[in-house]
């Protein structure tokens, strides 16, 4: 395989084996934890700050995470990720429960939210949208999927992620702004979530650049880790 070539991504569980759905949009959330949007300087929003990323945004976490030369720097954002397995649909105005929300989650992973901060910066002062430094292909390396009932619960989940041995981002589920269900149930009345689509649910404080020649160690609820190294 040549190096233009692309390894095309698959959904799948933490062991390995694939999970027969197609692979969707990715739903995304910008400062779900106050501290993060402080460190950027920016306003703690009122409501979910949404945006998206495509489907070719995906990779494996697994394969060498490619990082963008061009464009100034890189950061990560360490995020907890949702797979949806059922449909999440707002139906005549009326959101669904968060039982029916709750219900519709197939997997959690670890994934990185791979920003190219230099051209947001860019963007936000023209008062452009964020597509170009947040959708780009292979923006969102993502771990293979565990099941909810291997987990804690949703409201109290760790992440965390090294990089070359040292912890630089950690946050825990129970600082989001917007709680896991309650961002499905919002989002379903923008944007029907369904199977196979993939919703980020924010990164708490820490982030910063990534570059070249790392080690990369994802962390999920203290118990499940995805490694990755970056080109």
């Amino acid at each position: 395989m040549s190096k233009t070539q692309r390894v095309a991504y698959k959904h799948q569980w933490q062991g390995g084996e694939e999970i027969p759905l197609p692979v969707g949009k990715v739903v995304c959330v910008g400062r779900n934890y106050a501290e993060h949007a402080k460190e950027l300087n920016n306003p703690i929003p009122t409501e979910p700050l949404l945006f998206m990323k495509p489907a070719t945004s995906l990779v494996d976490f697994s394969q060498p995470v490619k990082v963008p030369q061009g464009f100034g720097e890189v950061h990560y954002e360490t995020e907890i990720a949702i797979l949806i397995g059922e449909p999440i649909i707002a139906q005549d105005g009326e959101l669904p429960s968060l039982a029916d929300c709750e219900k519709a989650i197939l997997g959690v992973a670890g994934a990185l939210d791979l920003t190219l901060r230099d051209l947001q910066s860019q963007l936000k002062e023209k008062g452009q949208p964020w597509e170009k430094a947040k959708a780009f292909d292979g923006s969102c390396p993502i771990g293979g999927f565990v099941k909810p009932s291997e987990l804690s619960d949703l409201s109290d989940l760790d992440v965390s992620l090294d990089i070359d041995g040292n912890r630089v981002q950690s946050g825990n589920s129970s600082d989001m702004l917007t709680p896991i269900l309650q961002l499905l149930r919002y989002t379903s009345q923008f944007f029907s979530l369904m199977p196979g689509d993939v919703v980020l649910t924010g990164t708490p404080k820490g982030v910063g650049q990534i570059l070249p020649g790392q080690t990369l160690s994802l962390s999920l609820d203290q118990t499940f880790t995805f490694q990755s190294v970056t080109v």
